[in-house]
């Protein structure tokens, strides 16, 4: 293998472990807690899914998606490869698609308090413990006021525009912005929030199907090998690409 692939490879590496595997953190959007109160009487439901990132200046990310909810279970499947702006560069995602490591699927499932990261391409997936405080937390935690703003159309939808303040049982206050289709039984179906760091969050909702999720879609596939921690699942795969050295997981 020569240098420059190896950089690349290492590259890659280094930006999935970034965007996937930081303690604590669920790859793609979060669908629990506060954010889940504003889905109101919709709470079981699957949809197209587009997520805009906005952190000042020209540094957006768009990462499109699918989405599956049912009571504070979610799944959202991402191709890393469709990913536009932010700091993921054209050479990273194609060294990501090669290693068979663009297409992801996060599942959260607070009623096991764990979270799979599953890598289609390469038949294997990560178990990680789900350390969202809010996750686990009953509806009845979080109190929800709304505040009309005005009338709009969104994708063909006409929406009531509405601020949204949500307070959890800690007095912590969460406000967004949000589009409700009148014609969706009020279905969220544009949402926009303001995230730590001063980064803007705007979350576009197509193709809505307000059904219940077969329950099957928030498993792991059985067949695909399991790893105990994403790292544990990358280290492997980067021996694999470094000239298929076989070491323990933790080796140095």
């Amino acid at each position: 293998m020569n240098k420059q692939r190896l950089i690349l490879i290492l590259s890659a590496f280094a930006v999935a472990c970034a965007v996937h595997a930081q303690p604590g953190h669920t790859a793609g959007p979060r669908f629990s807690g506060s954010m889940a109160k504003l889905f109101g009487d919709n709470q079981a439901f699957s949809a197209d899914m587009e997520a805009q990132v906005a952190a000042g200046g020209d540094q957006t990310m768009t990462m499109p998606g699918k989405l599956a909810f049912d009571g504070g279970k979610s799944r959202f499947d991402m191709d890393m490869g469709a990913a536009k702006g932010g700091q993921m560069s054209p050479r990273a995602a194609e060294q990501m698609k090669a290693m068979g490591m663009d297409k992801l699927t996060t599942i959260s499932r607070p009623d096991k308090k764990v979270v799979y990261l599953i890598y289609t391409g390469l038949s294997a997936y990560a178990e990680t413990p789900l350390q969202d405080p809010e996750a686990t937390k009953p509806s009845s935690a979080f109190k929800m006021d709304k505040t009309e703003l005005g009338k709009e159309t969104v994708d063909s939808h006409p929406c009531v525009k509405n601020k949204v303040v949500v307070t959890d049982d800690q007095g912590n206050k969460h406000e967004s912005t949000v589009w409700n289709a009148t014609d969706l039984k009020d279905f969220p179906v544009k949402i926009e929030t303001s995230e730590q760091g001063g980064h803007t969050m705007t979350t576009l909702f197509t193709n809505i199907k307000l059904a219940k999720p077969d329950a099957a879609v928030f498993d792991p596939p059985s067949d695909y090998k399991k790893y105990d921690s994403p790292q544990a699942l990358m280290q492997q795969e980067m021996m694999k690409r470094m000239g298929g050295m076989n070491m323990p997981p933790g080796h140095p």
